[in-house]
């Protein structure tokens, strides 16, 4: 069993696949190594391992990041279900500064998303009671916390449909416009 990286239009985001040992019992793969990553040159020290349950199909969070000392890499992964899972590039230095990239996640395709610091990251469920599991390498700041908006036409994510359900929080999250006129030191993510 191992992992391997796939890498993506975003510079540091990578697609994390697991390949896993089945038998009559079932399967089993590692989701997550330490020295795997170490060796990639990835983050390998997580703060908060946490957990999303999602009732209905159609509901969206995000895309959300942490601004400055505050920003976070993210281990994202489907362990109930199915979701449309996006990373949108925030970092002013990057040459996919505004890009994004999007991918199905799913229990059966035991894939994980890789989303590096200064990158925002949301999804839609696919499926009803979907669950997604979030290793992540900063402690959560509500001062810090923001996003950008899920329908802004500059960045141009293409969802599947329109969502059912989302937070009036993320309703109101600025669009990647307004993030560029606040520049990286007071609004975005430092690197």
């Amino acid at each position: 069993m191992s992992v391997t990286f796939e890498a993506t239009n975003i510079p540091g985001a990578w697609i994390v696949d697991t390949t896993a040992f089945v038998d009559e019992r079932g399967a089993f793969s590692r989701t997550f190594s330490h020295a795997e990553f170490a060796e990639q040159g990835l983050e390998t020290c997580w703060r908060q391992i946490s957990s999303s349950s999602n009732r209905n199909r159609g509901t969206l969070r995000g895309p959300h990041f942490q601004r400055g000392t505050f920003s976070e890499t993210k281990l994202v992964r489907c362990e109930r279900g199915r979701i449309f899972d996006v990373v949108v590039d925030l970092r002013t230095t990057s040459p996919a500064f505004g890009a994004h990239f999007a991918i199905e996640l799913s229990v059966d395709n035991r894939l994980s998303v890789y989303a590096p610091r200064g990158c925002a990251h949301g999804f839609m469920t696919l499926e009803d009671d979907s669950t997604i599991n979030y290793h992540i390498s900063a402690d959560f700041n509500p001062d810090a916390s923001s996003g950008v908006l899920w329908c802004d036409e500059e960045i141009g994510i293409e969802w599947p449909f329109p969502p059912i359900m989302i937070s009036e929080k993320d309703r109101n999250l600025p669009r990647f416009a307004e993030l560029r006129k606040l520049g990286a030191a007071d609004m975005l993510p430092a690197f």
